[in-house]
């Protein structure tokens, strides 16, 4: 007989992970088959150099419900999850750590919570088993300073292990290291977002490359998070203030010239200050200009693929589809 079409599909992106991935999806297949529903389980081998996709194909050999999906290269968690969204089937999504510390048996857990009427489940690894100073207080940090900017209050945006129904994650396309941001994308679509405590475990094998560098990519990351937030629609308020700012500049140091000409008889090649005016003067032309390039090119992506500004819900006695 055919396997059903699965309603849940766990993503699992794994690079150098042979020794932890045959353990991982004997625990997975345990914590599902507790909640009866079908499902597959999606491994995206992340351009590994050891074993892992030799242990990826026995498993999907033996096992429909294993699907694999190998990367010519490595390009990072954010294009395997990217992958796994685009290749799996099933209407709620749980994408996790390949190493072990996520605990599939949350799964359950975080199911129920969804089924409650959220659309977005977050797991918060709330007692880490990670160094303090390397992983604990840097995602701290940054948690704090996501929370702030995004506007979702969620504990731990780096977690893996979260629970998505479909529909609000179809339309997010993922560049750079855009996946711990979904909970936000999604909430610019509406998304009804809860948090839950979860089991974190100690890793077994390999160690980690987080550490403080990451903050610096979390800050860059925020940065375009904010601009599409609150300016995708209307870029030529960002490059226009910073125009009329420019202006400003350029005319608070036109005019201190000239007071240091007239009141103390200080040359303008004496000062750097007519200099600084004209770059001023040039930098805004430049700030408008790439301002009505960006209206453009937001008209462009939205009519020629006939993106809507607005996400609805649901309706009530009409027949119109979106």
């Amino acid at each position: 007989m055919a396997e059903p079409t699965p309603r849940i599909s766990i993503i699992v992106p794994l690079k150098n992970e042979a020794r932890s991935v045959a353990q991982l999806v004997d625990e997975t297949r345990a914590a599902l088959a507790r909640v009866a529903e079908p499902y597959e389980i999606v491994l995206v081998d992340d351009g590994s150099t050891d074993g892992t996709w030799a242990t990826i194909r026995t498993m999907a050999e033996a096992d429909p419900r294993v699907i694999g999906i190998r990367f010519r290269k490595n390009l990072g968690q954010t294009a395997a999850l990217s992958a796994g969204f685009d290749y799996s089937r099933g209407d709620v999504i749980f994408p996790m750590d390949g190493d072990l510390q996520n605990d599939p048996a949350d799964i359950p857990r975080l199911l129920a919570k969804l089924e409650e009427g959220y659309d977005v489940v977050s797991g918060w690894r709330r007692s880490r088993r990670d160094p303090l100073l390397m992983r604990v207080a840097p995602s701290w940090l940054a948690n704090k300073l996501v929370s702030l900017v995004g506007g979702v209050k969620l504990h731990d945006f780096g977690c893996t292990l979260k629970a998505y129904r479909r529909d609000v994650v179809k339309d997010v396309r993922l560049y750079g290291e855009m996946h711990r941001f979904i909970p936000i994308y999604a909430s610019w679509h509406g998304a009804l977002t809860a948090e839950i405590e979860v089991n974190h475990r100690a890793r077994v094998h390999g160690r980690s490359n987080y550490g403080f560098g990451r903050m610096f990519k979390v800050v860059l990351d925020l940065i375009v998070i904010k601009f599409l937030a609150d300016f995708l629609q209307k870029p030529i308020y960002v490059f226009g203030g910073m125009a009329l700012l420019s202006l400003f500049g350029a005319l608070m140091a036109g005019l201190y010239a000239v007071y240091l000409k007239l009141r103390h008889n200080i040359s303008f090649i004496l000062t750097p200050l007519p200099l600084l005016t004209v770059l001023l003067i040039v930098l805004a032309v430049n700030a408008v200009l790439i301002g009505l390039v960006a209206e453009i090119s937001v008209r462009i992506y939205y009519e020629a693929q006939q993106k809507k500004t607005y996400v609805v819900r649901e309706t009530l006695n009409t027949t119109l589809k979106q």
